[in-house]
């Protein structure tokens, strides 16, 4: 790939890790579930240190209705069209995971100040396609995919939306979903014509909020699935039994060449680290293990409940949250056998090991985290799923959630939070509101696939 092109991302990820430090941060802030009767937003938050508004938010772009639930979120375009001269990094696309609206954003014309440029209707996804649920967002060249949860009435397990560069329904991505039962995130990687998929559950399981009863009635995933990417259907499926219990996010390295990837399971607290073998068959292991903690007011010790996990862009660490200890940690994967832990803060939790960060009380635990493409800056945000916030952090309706800002130390490991950062949605000029995923407008570390 020619790295004089003048299409979008960066010719490697070593070309990432040299682009300019982040100076604009979009979140999501959400008003669903809190009982303020107000459209869910995108926030643009001032993330330059020399800025007067530094660590502000500084717009906020409301959605067209009110309930959305904005959730997570993904760009037009990557370095997966970097040599695509036509193409730019310019549309962010931001779908209600309730109202199955997709809110494609221009963040070109004024960066500080995102405006709508159009929205997909989820009435028009439901017709043409029998999708709802919409999740993760990956740019394929100049085409979209974006995985559903559940069809048309929420049922699992739903399939992917494909859409061109002008965001028109081509109609389904996937040829098969072979017997998978659930949908959640994916990751793929060309040049092994591979794609991963992991498992949450249908939307009318999850949205009203968590029954662990329904986890043994096996209404929660367990399992990868490995896809032929070329032929856009499943070819097998790892089974990770009790130690996978909801896999949800699922990362490959960086690296284009590299078949090893991770998937952090939720509920068993658990990383699994997959590889494709040397005799081409596809293997996994359990390389992490958070123990549940114990808790007075709990039946049950308390899972750490790891909702999201990152690599950063030289492929050297795994991030991982517990939402419900309220811990970030931080670990070398530089052998992705062998993991070790090199640093680990508290914000919030149910531990309460850490309830005020910079003077502001956290309710909620670590949940989504975006890294700078350098490793050296994690953004860090609360909230994660309206109901599930009420059900295990009731405060977190009148509180509102907080951004984070963690210095992280590239060169030895560790990790250290910034006393000079930090975002209140408590304080919003609606009242409290609930943060969610982070992206920038130059990419990040979980946007860009190198072809």
């Amino acid at each position: 790939m020619d790295g004089a092109c003048c299409g979008p991302g960066y010719a490697s990820p070593a070309e990432a890790i040299q682009a300019p430090r982040e100076k604009l941060l979009y979140t999501i802030a959400i008003y669903t579930g809190t009982g303020i009767q107000k459209p869910d937003y995108l926030a643009t938050v001032d993330a330059d240190p020399d800025s007067p508004t530094y660590s502000q938010v500084i717009h906020r772009l409301e959605m067209p209705g009110i309930g959305d639930e904005l959730h997570h979120m993904g760009w037009n375009a990557c370095s997966s069209c970097h040599d695509d001269s036509s193409m730019s990094r310019k549309y962010l696309l931001v779908p209600g995971v309730r109202s199955n609206n997709i809110h494609v954003v221009d963040t070109a014309t004024d960066p500080r100040a995102p405006r709508l440029h159009k929205v997909i209707e989820g009435a028009e996804i439901k017709s043409k396609t029998n999708l709802s649920g919409p999740h993760t967002v990956h740019c394929l060249g100049s085409e979209i995919i974006i995985s559903f949860l559940g069809d048309a009435k929420g049922e699992a397990p739903g399939g992917y939306l494909h859409m061109d560069k002008n965001f028109e329904i081509i109609g389904r991505w996937e040829n098969s979903m072979g017997d998978i039962p659930f949908g959640y995130d994916f990751w793929y990687q060309p040049r092994h014509n591979v794609m991963v998929s992991s498992e949450w559950a249908a939307p009318n399981t999850f949205m009203p909020g968590f029954d662990l009863e329904e986890v043994g009635h096996l209404k929660y995933g367990r399992r990868l699935h490995i896809w032929d990417f070329e032929k856009r259907e499943p070819i097998e499926t790892m089974y990770l039994g009790e130690d996978g219990l909801i896999p949800l996010e699922v990362k490959f390295h960086h690296d284009p060449d590299s078949t090893h990837g991770f998937c952090g399971a939720a509920l068993s607290a658990n990383v699994i680290h997959f590889w494709k073998s040397e005799t081409g068959d596809w293997r996994w292991e359990k390389i992490i293990d958070v123990e549940n903690e114990p808790h007075p007011e709990w039946p049950i010790p308390i899972p750490g409940v790891m909702s999201a996990i990152l690599v950063s862009m030289d492929d050297k660490y795994l991030y991982l949250n517990n939402w419900l200890h309220g811990d970030m940690r931080q670990y070398d994967i530089t052998d992705p056998h062998n993991p070790k832990l090199t640093g680990q803060v508290w914000m919030g939790g149910l531990l309460k090991k850490a309830p005020q960060v910079n003077g502001v009380p956290v309710a909620g635990g670590p949940q989504m985290f975006q890294l700078s493409l350098d490793g050296k800056r994690l953004y860090v945000t609360t909230s994660l799923f309206s109901t599930w916030d009420n059900q295990f952090y009731p405060d977190i309706r009148t509180q509102g959630g907080v951004m984070v800002m963690i210095d992280c130390d590239v060169e030895n490991g560790g990790m250290k939070i910034n006393e000079d950062f930090i975002v209140d949605f408590g304080k919003e000029p609606n009242g409290p509101s609930r943060c969610h995923e982070t992206r920038y407008p130059g990419g990040d570390c979980t946007s860009d696939i190198w072809l």
